[in-house]
């Protein structure tokens, strides 16, 4: 296990974290928790989307360098971990959303979403370091689909102007600043592990040192 390695990923899962909650819920107006909540389901659904195209075109890729089928194990877990972490989100917005106006069941849903909340910060901490367990199929799969899913999660903001009160400087620096990082942490993470461990995302993932 490569410290730098590990280093970098824990860096980028902060800069995704950040991206995915939104800068300007921080930065314009003080924090909203329905808002940041909002980014999350819809980095998730992105999540749900990206993923599965993203490890599809290397699928092919791969495929002149040897056999899939053998993956097929690997790719499954990871799909399980993303498709329950979804599920866990959009369960975690349902129940905050409902929870106000639920008159006495609020002492039932409240707890249960604020626990669902702190169990999805947690799964989404653990789980983006290897980027739902795509790890396990290729060591350089977790920084581009973290780079990938930043970018297409932050740019809407960008393409609607939806700067939320930040002005056109500030919102492009604030809502792009968590992907450039993001990106910036994945090409050095790609770098290391090509120059000191001989991983490339285009070589098969069965190559020597590729999981």
């Amino acid at each position: 296990m490569d410290p730098l390695v590990e280093g970098l990923k824990r860096v980028r899962v902060v800069a995704g974290l950040v991206t995915a909650l939104g800068v300007y819920t921080v930065v314009a107006g003080g924090f909203s928790l329905e808002e940041a909540l909002e980014n999350v389901v819809v980095a998730s659904l992105v999540l749900l989307v990206v993923t599965p195209l993203t490890v599809g075109v290397l699928l092919m890729v791969w495929r002149s360098g040897g056999p899939i089928r053998p993956l097929r194990g690997s790719l499954w877990g990871s799909l399980i971990l993303l498709l329950r972490f979804v599920g866990t989100a959009l369960l975690t917005f349902t129940v905050l959303r409902v929870a106000p106006t639920s008159g006495l069941f609020v002492l039932l849903l409240g707890p249960l979403g604020l626990w669902l909340l702190a169990f999805l910060g947690c799964a989404a901490v653990r789980l983006n370091a290897n980027f739902f367990g795509t790890a396990a199929v290729h060591r350089a799969l977790p920084p581009v689909l973290a780079t990938v899913t930043a970018w297409l999660t932050a740019v809407p903001d960008l393409v609607t102007g939806d700067l939320h009160g930040l002005g056109l400087r500030l919102g492009v620096v604030f809502i792009l600043g968590a992907p450039v990082t993001v990106t910036a942490l994945g090409l050095l993470e790609t770098r290391r592990l090509r120059r000191h461990h001989g991983v490339r995302l285009r070589s098969h993932p069965l190559a020597p040192g590729a999981r």
